[in-house]
């Protein structure tokens, strides 16, 4: 039995995956403590659903699902909102050392992914697949840059970057606290850290949306999403291949800055944040419960391989270089515990990792300034351009 659906159809489905996940993770602690996002559990399980569907060859679908890159490119359209270059700048040497210390991650998770796929002798955009889109990216950039990469001839590597990416989820949390306990207690950072309040957060959440704000900020994306969509076409003709979000992103950017130094119209950042956050689930339930995780199947043990690497290069990188590079003290052992978050995750689970760990020790305000900014912010902006490097150098 072959169930065909609509876009509509496909939409509403994919709220029904989406609640789906959220009543597990709400049942289940450990998927609640280590912040696996709704639309992944829900999504991975309705896939688990078609695999028995295909397995049993007693039912399938087919989704139309040309509403989801609408929803992909509008979450990413949101992110480049974000990339405010006066922000960057008021932020200080810290965000940008750290900044320094992501971008650097970006370029080693993907020569590794691309190394160990050589090794093991899978496809090069196999391995590309475990590397920062999942890892640094997250679900969200895996889920759009994994249709890429399967149109230059690499089946399953949606389904291999969201693996990655759920596991990056739990294994980010595993190594932080082993890796910053041993930072801690080497360099007896805590005898050493003087408590200051000199870094302080000076974001001011508002959770009521002003409705005459909405609709403008509203208008402000889809522009974006507009303009994009012709620097898009424009970078193609130039034969770069590219994701179809990029263009907005980079329009998206622009008008930020444009807002920042000229003061001639607002963007309300709440609003544009509520707006990413719908978007970005909507865009995961749909991408998630159309996987065919039978095309996993000759991957499974190549995967299991890359995924031990990038674990061992995360764990490596955050030890030697992101403590080094962000002054070696106390602050820094809290932000290399939330870099194995953001880097191998996401920024809740960043926070999450940090919270476990000052905790357990002392209060670091420094690092709850920086990483935000440079997970929230900044690094999916250089990660999608880094990304897009190495798919065109591999395909």
């Amino acid at each position: 039995m072959i169930l065909e659906l609509t876009s509509i159809q496909t939409m509403t489905l994919a709220i029904i995956v989406l609640y789906l996940g959220k009543f597990i993770n709400n049942t289940f602690r450990f998927l609640k403590e280590n912040c696996i996002p709704d639309a992944v559990t829900g999504g991975t399980i309705f896939s688990i659903i078609t695999l028995i569907g295909h397995e049993t060859h007693l039912f399938s679908f087919i989704f139309e699902d040309s509403l989801r890159e609408i929803f992909m490119i509008a979450f990413f359209t949101t992110v480049g909102f974000s990339a405010s270059i006066k922000l960057l700048k008021k932020a200080g040497l810290p965000v940008l050392m750290f900044l320094i210390a992501a971008v650097g991650l970006t370029f080693f998770q993907n020569i590794a992914g691309i190394l160990m796929a050589k090794l093991l002798k899978v496809n090069l955009l196999i391995g590309l697949a475990t590397g920062s889109l999942a890892t640094t990216g997250g679900p969200g950039t895996a889920g759009a840059f994994g249709p890429i990469m399967e149109s230059f001839g690499a089946p399953g590597a949606t389904m291999v970057a969201m693996a990655t990416a759920t596991y990056a989820l739990i294994a980010g949390s595993v190594i932080a606290g082993p890796i910053c306990k041993r930072l801690i207690e080497k360099h007896s950072l805590l005898e050493k850290h003087k408590n200051s309040n000199s870094f302080s957060s000076t974001e001011n959440k508002n959770e009521f949306l002003i409705t005459k704000k909405v609709i403008p900020t509203g208008f402000q994306i889809i522009i974006a999403m507009g303009i994009g969509s012709l620097i898009s076409s424009f970078l193609n003709s130039l034969g770069l291949v590219l994701p179809s979000y990029i263009g907005a992103m980079f329009a998206a950017a622009l008008m930020r800055n444009i807002s920042d130094y000229t003061g001639k119209f607002e963007i309300d950042l709440n609003i544009v944040s509520t707006v990413g956050s719908f978007t970005l689930a909507m865009f995961l339930s749909m991408t998630l419960m159309a996987f065919k995780l039978w095309e996993l199947k000759e991957l499974a043990l190549p995967l299991i391989l890359m995924l031990i690497g990038q674990t061992i290069l995360m764990g490596a990188f955050a030890y030697f270089i992101t403590f080094n590079i962000t002054g070696r003290d106390y602050d820094a052992a809290i932000i290399t515990g939330g870099h194995c978050g953001c880097g191998f995750g996401t920024t809740p689970k960043a926070l999450a990792n940090m919270e476990a760990l000052t905790e357990r020790y002392l209060p670091s305000p420094k690092a709850f300034f920086v990483i935000p900014i440079v997970g929230s912010l900044f690094i999916d902006f250089f990660n999608a351009g880094i990304i897009t490097f190495f798919i065109n150098l591999v395909k």
